[in-house]
């Protein structure tokens, strides 16, 4: 009787063995399909980004870069910045704050002007992005254009507060609510040139007429109730190339990253000439 229930001890072992083993092959293998399946899939997208330097005479061309979004910020900025850090260091463009706020950042984006911190990445990975500088500016280096056109005119309009009465021992100058209201639409620019580089009237004429940002702080200190000179602001930019080369066109509008209306002030200005 021992014998033979030694004997049966001994068949059972293997199977249940056996048994065992069976079952924990196959959590094995789900276990391995799980942490494959995990794994996220890269997301390619190609962006063609102009590129010229001075240092080496030749014509302009897009430069292919490929990166995977999944491991990239959702905003063009995103791109460019790991493209420069991550591929190649050579590539040129002005960025800052990164919030919108200094305008640094403003470039062509696949055909529209725009803050690359504020514009998004199209999901599509199939499609290409381009990028260049902003349209009709001498162009310095890849993505950096000459402002110093742009900034001359922004200074012709004396964007400061001018006053004729004498200080009163150095008080603030109060403003009611009223007034102050009158600003809103105008203070907000932020001197990105998207909105100048977006008007025919500014290609054709840029040395001569002001362009929408221009004139846009010019109503600024026009319409302000503190400032005493509207009379010399108004002659100032009465003139046929200065004011009224803006054909209402609004491109300007349309590119503004702050949502701002330059053809509307503009427009203001124009009403007060008559």
């Amino acid at each position: 009787m021992a014998t033979g229930l030694i004997g049966r001890l001994v068949r059972t072992k293997p199977a249940r063995l056996t048994t065992t083993t069976a079952r924990l092959i196959p959590s094995r293998c789900t276990s391995s399909a799980t942490e494959t399946e995990s794994k996220p899939s890269s997301k390619l997208k190609t962006f063609q980004i102009y590129r010229w330097n001075p240092d080496s005479p030749g014509k302009p061309e897009l430069q292919d870069y490929q990166i995977d979004l999944k491991d990239c910020g959702p905003m063009v900025l995103d791109a460019l910045i790991k493209i420069k850090n991550e591929m190649d260091p050579s590539l040129t463009f002005r960025r800052s704050c990164r919030e919108g706020i200094c305008g640094s950042c403003a470039m062509n984006i696949d055909g529209c002007n725009g803050l690359a911190c504020l514009t998004k990445i199209e999901g599509d990975g199939g499609k290409e992005t381009t990028i260049t500088p902003l349209p009709h500016m001498f162009v310095i280096k890849d993505l950096v254009v000459d402002m110093t056109n742009f900034y001359n005119q922004y200074k012709s309009i004396e964007p400061w507060l001018k006053r004729k009465s004498p200080e009163e021992g150095g008080k603030e100058i109060l403003q009611s609510k009223k007034d102050r209201a009158k600003l809103d639409g105008m203070y907000e620019c932020i001197l990105c040139a998207c909105c100048s580089t977006s008007c025919p009237s500014y290609w054709w004429n840029p040395e001569s007429y002001l362009g929408p940002a221009a004139l846009l702080h010019a109503n600024r200190w026009i319409s302000d109730s503190r400032d005493e000179y509207t009379k010399e602001r108004l002659e100032a930019i009465d003139d046929e190339f200065k004011l009224y080369r803006c054909h209402t066109i609004l491109n300007c509008a349309r590119a503004c990253p702050k949502g701002l209306n330059p053809g509307k002030q503009i427009a203001h200005i124009k009403q007060l000439q008559r």
